[in-house]
């Protein structure tokens, strides 16, 4: 049986840990509640994209939505999450990039970012996102590059078939990337993980797509001056092969992390600078989804069946990039000339014939003559 004096320490430490918890950054009671797990990390975004510092979690089957409105755009259900800010109304970003990290539940990013909480971690996808880029600038040239090297799943459209089309993307075409020079084999610090290793290999070759699409992108960077945004969707899953393989507790996992935390940070650079600081990169780190990610295949030339302009199905029209402003411009200027039409039509009801209006006063001036 406990005594008096423990059962008041007990409560006065949970009164004390109850107002620390009330504060932003009460990083051990966050952890002791089992708040702290996967995650979401926003590594760059620009100035009129706000995340507001905070400890909110964030659903998993909420990041497209998320991303959507990252790029402005609208979705079926409010996001009730207040982590991000409203934005500038005129300015959306050029590109959102966003990396899923499958085999642990954060990464050693800096602490001047922001990081939220994920909870309920089911496997998501970027499509209704892809879908609306493609939708509303079917006339313009995006890039959607949404890829998972581990499952060979690829979809691209847009400038990403010309950008795009020598980049390794099946297992086979990765490692025969890994053997060519400048590769990351002979650049990256390997330490304990082995070339000869297929988990090894699996995670070197999701770090050299990372590396080749930076170096894609920094080929070419006319992309960031088409007027229509871009989107990226990235899933690692070599790091979760690590696990399985090595454990956490192993160098090779700890190895596989710097390397994998560097690799992130310098495309999320290099996307930033190709985009002139606007573009949003996020990164979701998941140990494991709650259910398995079951998704067909797609090609490449589906991009041209997605929209039918001459569809009997009454589909609405198309949305030019500048609808924003135009639909402002008409708006205000709507406002502005009823403002003008009431104020004028004031100023006709109360004035006096006789006295303001020229035309009553020569009138008069003319009865009297005659």
């Amino acid at each position: 049986m406990p005594s008096k004096s423990l059962i008041r320490w007990f409560r006065c430490l949970i009164r004390v840990g109850a107002k620390l918890c009330r504060t932003p950054h009460c990083s051990l009671f966050y952890f002791s509640s089992g708040v702290l797990g996967d995650s979401l990390t926003v590594l760059r975004s620009p100035q009129y994209v706000t995340f507001r510092d905070g400890q909110w979690p964030i659903s998993g089957e909420k990041i497209p939505d998320l991303v959507a409105l990252t790029m402005g755009f609208s979705i079926h259900e409010d996001l009730d999450w207040p982590g991000l800010a409203a934005g500038w109304l005129f300015q959306r970003p050029r590109a959102n990039a966003l990396i899923v990290v499958r085999g642990l539940d954060s990464l050693d990013f800096p602490k001047n970012i922001s990081c939220y909480p994920l909870e309920n971690p089911v496997p998501f996808t970027l499509d209704s996102v892809a879908n609306t880029v493609h939708t509303l600038f079917a006339d313009s040239t995006p890039v959607v590059l949404q890829l998972a090297p581990s499952e060979e799943r690829l979809y691209m459209m847009g400038m990403a078939n010309t950008v795009f089309e020598d980049l390794p993307v099946t297992l086979q075409q990765i490692r025969g990337r890994l053997s060519q020079d400048g590769s990351v084999l002979t650049s990256l610090p390997l330490v304990s993980l082995s070339r000869n290793n297929e988990a090894d290999l699996l995670f070197l070759s999701e770090v050299q797509v990372l590396y080749d699409i930076s170096a894609l992108l920094q080929k070419h960077k006319h992309l960031a001056k088409d007027p229509a945004p871009d989107l990226y969707s990235l899933e690692l899953a070599g790091l979760e092969e690590i696990v399985r393989r090595y454990g956490t507790d192993s160098p090779q996992f700890t190895d596989a992390t710097r390397i994998l935390t560097s690799a992130l940070q310098k495309f999320a650079d290099d996307v930033a600078n190709v985009y002139a600081n606007n573009a949003v990169v996020e990164v979701v780190t998941v140990k494991t989804f709650e259910a398995p990610l079951t998704r067909k295949s797609r090609s490449i030339l589906e991009s041209k069946q997605i929209s039918n302009p001459g569809s009997p199905y009454n589909l609405a029209y198309k949305y030019d990039y500048d609808y924003a402003v135009v639909f402002n411009i008409v708006l205000w200027l709507m406002i502005v000339l009823a403002l003008s039409v009431i104020v004028i039509s004031y100023n006709l009801w109360n004035m006096d014939p006789g006295y303001d209006s020229i035309i009553y006063r020569m009138t008069n001036q003319k009865i009297r003559m005659d």
